[in-house]
């Protein structure tokens, strides 16, 4: 099973322990400032990627001293850094792609990483991609019923449409269940629910939700 973990440039103080994500099945790509972030905490990424101009020289040449496999890039460029980064990390066939430093600072660059989150769904692929920060977890799924697994730490779990309409949407296991319930881009209905027990399911007919795990 092969995990790809992504780091962005957001802020530092908005990742979680990110030690605790590595494995000998797991890639680090490093984005932008993100890479130097990922050297000072002790990971050195196996790929980067960036216009790098969020960096110092010195940070640079740190860098460049390394990280083996680097891709440089133009600032003038139709893609974001992540966008690249992810782009590549979806050619691998990865079980899993998991971006970090995503969340904080800049509403577009983090509104941008959200739409992200469809590529997969989008293009059919069966890797599953998320967003991880300190205090979230987002991911999105489509059609099917699907089993979430309590986590203590992350106790609130929201539901919100990113297709115009979502149908058949059924909540068991919730403390706010739900049976073939309709709902629309911009709804709130199902924000802030929790798990009665030590997993649950949710299930949908037609539309993609997004699924935010949060700690409060």
């Amino acid at each position: 099973m092969l995990i790809i973990n992504i780091l962005g440039g957001g802020p530092v103080e908005a990742l979680p322990d990110l030690q605790r994500f590595g494995g000998k099945d797991c890639v680090w790509v490093g984005v932008d400032r993100g890479v130097f972030t990922l050297l000072t905490l002790g990971i050195t990424p196996d790929y980067a990627f960036g216009d790098f101009d969020s960096v110092s020289r010195e940070e640079w040449a740190l860098i460049e001293d390394k990280v083996a496999n680097l891709r440089k890039y133009k600032p003038e460029k139709d893609e974001t850094d992540m966008e690249l980064a992810l782009n590549w990390a979806l050619t691998k066939e990865a079980t899993k792609i998991q971006m970090f430093g995503a969340t904080g600072g800049r509403l577009d660059h983090f509104l941008g990483n959200v739409q992200m989150l469809l590529k997969a769904e989008l293009q059919h692929l069966p890797t599953h991609i998320e967003i991880i920060d300190r205090q979230n977890q987002l991911y999105v799924k489509g059609p099917g019923r699907h089993q979430l697994e309590r986590l203590p730490e992350k106790k609130f779990i929201s539901f919100i449409p990113v297709t115009p309409e979502v149908t058949g949407l059924t909540l068991e296991g919730f403390k706010y269940s739900l049976s073939n319930r309709h709902i629309s881009l911009g709804s709130t209905l199902c924000i802030s629910n929790e798990l009665l027990s030590s997993s649950g399911t949710f299930s949908i007919t037609e539309g993609i939700l997004m699924v935010v795990r949060s700690s409060d």
